[in-house]
């Protein structure tokens, strides 16, 4: 008999429906200018300096909703490769976070790139330790990696497809939100454009996929990216 009621129970119970993950059309811009300390002193030549801005507009591109103020200085141990150390103030508000607050990150990182016959491969290996004052104490660790890869087009070289990819991996748990574990995707295919040895652009679609640890909806976003890159 109780058998036969649990068979009912199923029956009439109906599927069960997955909650969706949040969606949200995003415009991102971004500004990054990369140089040679030598203009300072020619003693300094395999010293570099990295200045980024950004501003990430969310909730259906209707508000801003985070900033990234990231300056930094580097060393150039080759021609292809760079260790560098910086600091990053990022305000964030909705949709990122329903408590507006100023993220403090420090971060190291190894860049790599090198050209060949069909363009150039990127890789930046990025530590961050992260803080949010205003919302715990902890601090929170988290790993980065990203691999882009230009290709210019044969009949117009001054432009090229770029596609990437930056994986992040939180190394511990804390008090404020992040969790041990993935925290999130982004996947960037686009339009490359050099304007001259020195500028150029890259235009695109990124998806960025957070998990969210605490809850079964996750975030997709579908962003413009927009980025102009100044290499001096």
């Amino acid at each position: 008999m109780s058998t036969a009621l649990t068979i009912s129970g199923l029956l009439l119970s109906g599927p069960v429906i997955a909650a969706k993950d949040i969606n949200d059309f995003q415009t991102w811009g971004t500004a990054t200018a990369v140089g040679s300390l030598e203009n300072v002193n020619p003693a300094l030549k395999n010293f570099k300096y990295w200045a980024e801005f950004q501003g990430r507009f969310g909730d259906d591109t209707s508000r801003f909703s985070q900033a990234i103020i990231r300056p930094g200085i580097g060393y150039a141990i080759n021609n292809t490769t760079s260790v560098w150390v910086g600091y990053a103030l990022v305000p964030t508000a909705e949709p990122f976070s329903k408590t507006t607050f100023n993220e403090r990150r420090f971060w190291q990182q190894l860049l790599w790139n090198n050209k060949f016959s069909f363009g150039s491969v990127t890789s930046r290996s990025r530590l961050e330790e992260r803080l949010a004052p205003r919302l715990g104490d902890d601090t929170a660790i988290r790993f980065r990696q990203m691999f882009k890869v230009s290709v210019p087009l044969a009949a117009a070289p001054a432009y090229s497809v770029v596609a990437s990819d930056e994986y992040f991996l939180n190394l511990n748990n804390n008090d404020w939100g992040p969790h041990k574990g993935f925290d999130q995707n982004r996947a960037f295919i686009g339009i490359g454009y050099n304007f001259n040895k020195e500028i150029k652009s890259e235009i695109g679609y990124m998806n960025q996929y957070i998990n969210r640890p605490l809850t079964s909806v996750n975030r997709n976003d579908h962003i413009l990216s927009i980025n102009f890159y100044f290499n001096y």
